[in-house]
């Protein structure tokens, strides 16, 4: 056998590059090569991978694929405004509500409104028939007129005796001057009996005055007796006080409406609806965070929606009972979307970070007091890093040290992971209202 045919039975070709590369003979110091002996001098060279041959002639892979890195869910550290709530609960009540009386007791003439008519200020909601206040007015006016009657009277006569008296006056002031200067030219009782005119002049002048005075105090009291007749004629037309929504009606046409206050007198009931207030039982350790104005987020399960309330009035006590105070907050109804008795929940605002550095709740990993969470450092690996922790709201956390902003944190189980682990990181968006793990 020929030495270059020898070397080629000595190793074992591959048989993938016994099929695939093409049957070549080189010259090589005056022989020729064929194919197979080129490979073998290609693994000697270091050129072709490396195989072991056993004396079977069976190859073996001597390198094994790396595995590719896991992919981890992870989340970025940022800075946002955090604050922890107290949630409370309370029930819609109208602005105003009230049941609408009669004032006297007459027949229901006519009622204009009904379930569910909205009204506005002012407008007439029904009216009674009392035919007596219609004589009683009328009996008023009449005397008031004949009271006016008597005053002009008065004043005539006042101007009759001032009259008197002014002639009786000039007729005494020339008899004196008379008897004054001649004393002897007339009688001195004819100058008693001018003083005598006079004083009767003047007396009859007061008591006419006295009787105008009389006359006028009178036009007084029949004006005043008028004006009650009138008001009371007006107490048989009923108007709405305020505007709202009428929510019950308990007369119809033609009752017997009587006087007074009671359940029974009603006639219907009137909702201001426009506005509507939540009653607060606010927890003692929650009352240094109540203010008359402060805003607060109202959500209605019922609707889905959220609304603007306003902290109105308050009662600067607390129920030594409960130990809570009660606290009124004010929510706008513009559209009546909200309906009196429906269940609302408002947050309170209680502690407030502005620009902290937060991660997911899923983020943090608590044992004991020890609070730890896993960060994808620059080379991809990971890092368990102890933390502190601030505030904590359902969905965030505050982290006040040991990470930084824009830290990348794994979110959800870390079971599966161990520090200096090589991952993949992906960003995903948070779920809100998840649990810290």
């Amino acid at each position: 056998m020929r030495p270059e045919r020898a070397a080629v039975t000595a190793g074992v070709v591959p048989h993938d590059l016994q099929r695939s590369a093409p049957v070549m003979e080189v010259m090589l110091s005056g022989h020729v090569i064929g194919t197979p002996t080129i490979a073998i001098i290609l693994v000697i060279c270091g050129i072709l991978p490396v195989v072991s041959c056993n004396y079977s002639g069976t190859a073996v892979q001597a390198e094994v694929p790396e595995e590719p890195d896991t992919v981890v869910a992870v989340a970025k550290a940022g800075r946002e405004d955090l604050g922890q709530q107290l949630e409370l609960s309370a029930e819609f009540r109208p602005y105003r509500e009230i049941d609408l009386h009669a004032k006297v007791a007459g027949y229901l003439k006519e009622i204009r409104v009904d379930i569910g008519d909205k009204v506005e200020e002012g407008e007439l909601i029904a009216s009674l028939e009392i035919p007596e206040f219609t004589s009683d007015l009328a009996g008023a006016a009449a005397s008031r007129k004949s009271s006016e009657n008597e005053v002009r009277q008065a004043r005539s006569e006042v101007e009759r005796t001032k009259a008197m008296m002014d002639a009786a006056r000039l007729v005494y002031n020339r008899l004196a001057s008379v008897a004054e200067s001649r004393p002897k030219l007339l009688a001195r009782q004819e100058v008693d009996d001018a003083l005598a005119k006079l004083e009767v002049a003047e007396a009859q002048y007061d008591r006419a005055r006295a009787g105008l005075t009389v006359a006028e105090e009178q036009v007084s009291v029949q004006n005043a007796n008028e004006a009650r007749a009138r008001t009371m004629a007006e107490y048989t037309v009923i108007r709405a006080p305020f505007s709202g929504v009428i929510t019950a009606r308990y007369a119809d046409e033609g009752a017997m409406i009587q006087a007074g206050t009671s359940s029974e007198a009603a006639i219907v009931r009137l909702t201001e609806v426009s506005h509507l207030r939540l009653t607060l039982y606010v927890p003692e350790s929650a009352i240094p965070n109540i203010s008359t104005g402060h805003l607060l987020k109202v959500r209605v399960p019922v609707l889905a929606r959220a609304f603007e309330g306003r902290i109105s009035r308050y009662s600067n006590r607390v129920n030594s009972s409960t130990r809570t105070m009660e606290t009124e907050v004010d929510v706008a109804n513009p559209d009546l979307i909200l309906k009196p008795g429906m269940y609302a929940f408002v947050d309170l605002p209680l502690t407030v970070r502005t620009a902290a550095l937060t991660v997911p709740v899923q983020a943090v990993f608590r044992e004991g007091e020890r609070a730890t969470v896993m960060v994808v450092n620059q080379e991809n690996r990971l890092e368990e890093r102890e933390v502190s922790l601030g505030i904590q709201t359902p969905e965030k956390t505050e982290i006040t040290s040991g990470i930084r902003e824009n830290d990348l944190v794994i979110v959800g189980s870390r079971s599966h992971f161990q520090p200096g682990q090589k991952v993949t990181p992906k960003e995903i968006p948070v779920q809100s209202g998840a649990e810290g793990s």
